[in-house]
């Protein structure tokens, strides 16, 4: 993925004032306003939407900045996002539903009630819990590339999630993880006899009101308030396509807007209850927001939790500490979209940000400075100043690793073979395919419906891949050889780690002809 930084407005977004539809327009913080705009300027933030809770009342929702950086239309407390993996609370909380009807329990084996779901470990098939899939604590790596942007549907990713090597040990650390998150979804469609999507409309947006949320972007295009996902794309703000994530539903393809997602902060907040009712017990809302895996507090979650001591993962939930109190909060990000949903429970008060824009630290500025606000911080930092100095930093490494690659480059080399022997259709058990093309002058690389483009030559038998999507960057891929001086493998990082796909070998003439196909 590329690495950007969101430090300059266009002027035509920079003027637009902050807009409400419907909701209390007097700011509950005085500068709250100013301070959001210029932060939303600072980061290069096409739009976003706030909305406060305080003692189970909304006291706040307003939108800022335009839907779409190309037209101008303003964001409205009612406009949109996608909730990113702010969505795992839902599903946590959907699984809690069944801990409160007795249907399961937190540590029952998931394979009891997934069968046929199995981890490389089989040990760790055997004793993975309901609790281990809510808490990142399975031993694996991410292994994201196996749903994101890949033909694979639910069932067929939890299939070859059994082909993801772990990274540690079983329980023995914090390990964020998509994939389980996909298998507690699963979990709770079986046991409830539905899908995912139904149970989490009909048991939670439903009681909750939350009527202009749903689970699946193919629902936006009946909508007529929906923002429009931007990322930036070699230092400028660029629209960029909607991506269907309904393989991975569970783990984070809500979309809804400011006004509903307060009322699940009033849930959250009222420990189960809404609108006098009891929706989830008391008693699972605190196991929920109750540590589960220790995170260590250092690299990127040093920076997204300043101030905190200490930091765990709940059920659904990042736990923290600031100035003496407990904060509740999961973060999302997914294609053109940020979010937050983050509470201090112990003083009643919540916050949603929304934002059209990959990758922003945005909500997190909000998030403190509606802290420092509420809690009158004393020499409070302005953590607008305060973040844009690690962004700084961060990308200062990220062009020190690039300038370091360019130098590493090995000139006026070419590849082993002519670019056809290279063609071909390469195979990993839990990835899948990725197929090669030579034809008509260009090289091409192919893995599923979103990784398509060009191989350009970068050293030896190494090519640089430029994605058709600007904004999924570029990735290395390396060719292999073996002793008859023929590819039979391609190797490229899919995730933090370099996966080797083999060759497949091409059918014979005969069974070609058998098949009453021609010969190459």
């Amino acid at each position: 993925m590329t690495c950007t930084r969101f430090v300059y407005m266009l002027a035509a977004i920079a003027v637009i004032a902050p807009f409400s539809a419907n909701a209390q327009a007097r700011e509950p913080y005085p500068g709250l306003d100013a301070y959001v705009e210029t932060a939303r300027k600072t980061w290069k933030v096409p739009g976003v939407a706030i909305s406060i809770v305080r003692n189970d009342s909304v006291i706040y929702a307003r939108g800022y900045g335009v839907k779409d950086i190309t037209k101008p239309d303003r964001v409205t407390d009612r406009t949109v996002f996608a909730i990113g993996s702010s969505s795992k609370a839902f599903t946590a909380a959907g699984v809690a539903l069944l801990v409160d009807e007795k249907k399961v329990a937190w540590d029952d084996p998931a394979e009891k009630y997934l069968t046929g779901f199995h981890v490389f470990d089989p040990y760790a098939s055997r004793e993975l819990s309901i609790r281990d899939l809510l808490s990142h604590r399975s031993g694996l790596a991410r292994g994201d590339m196996l749903w994101y942007g890949s033909e694979f549907d639910r069932d067929e990713i939890m299939r070859r999630t059994r082909f993801l090597a772990p990274s540690w040990s079983f329980r023995s650390q914090f390990g964020y993880q998509n994939l389980m998150y996909l298998a507690a979804g699963q979990l709770t469609a079986r046991v409830a006899n539905t899908t995912w999507d139904d149970f989490i409309e009909r048991r939670i947006f439903t009681p909750l009101g939350m009527t202009e949320s749903n689970t699946t972007i193919r629902k936006l295009a009946s909508m007529r308030d929906v923002a429009t996902p931007h990322a930036d794309i070699d230092d400028t703000v660029r629209v960029i396509p909607w991506r269907n994530i309904d393989n991975i539903a569970p783990a984070g393809s809500i979309n809804s807007n400011v006004v509903d997602m307060a009322q699940w902060v009033r849930l959250q907040l009222a420990k189960g209850k809404y609108g006098g009712k009891q929706i989830i017990s008391e008693k699972q809302i605190e196991e929920m927001q109750t540590p589960h895996t220790v995170v260590r507090l250092e690299g990127a979650w040093k920076r997204i939790n300043p101030g905190a001591h200490l930091l765990a993962y709940g059920l659904g939930w990042f736990l923290s500490d600031y100035e003496g109190r407990l904060v509740v909060q999961h973060g999302g990000n997914i294609d053109g979209m940020s979010a937050l949903v983050a509470m201090l429970p112990e003083e009643k008060l919540g916050v949603v940000v929304l934002t059209n824009i990959s990758q922003s630290a945005l909500p997190y500025v909000i998030m403190q400075k509606l802290w420092d606000l509420h809690l009158k911080t004393p020499k409070a930092k302005d953590w607008n100043a305060e973040m844009f100095r690690v962004s700084d930093s961060l990308l200062a490494r990220a062009r020190e690793a690039q300038k370091k690659r360019e130098a590493e480059r090995v000139p006026n080399t070419k590849p082993s073979l002519p670019l056809a022997k290279y063609a071909g259709v390469y195979v990993d058990s839990m990835y899948g395919e990725i197929r090669v093309r030579a034809d008509s002058g260009k090289f091409r690389i192919d893995r599923g419906p979103a990784f398509q483009g060009e191989l350009e030559h970068w050293h030896f038998d190494t090519f640089r891949a430029r994605w058709a999507a600007r904004s999924l960057g570029t990735a290395f891929v390396t060719f292999r050889l073996n002793a008859q001086g023929k590819v039979d493998e391609l190797q490229m990082d899919l995730g933090g780690a370099p996966t080797n796909f083999k060759r497949r070998p091409e059918p014979a003439a005969a069974e070609v002809r058998a098949a009453g196909g021609t010969p190459r």
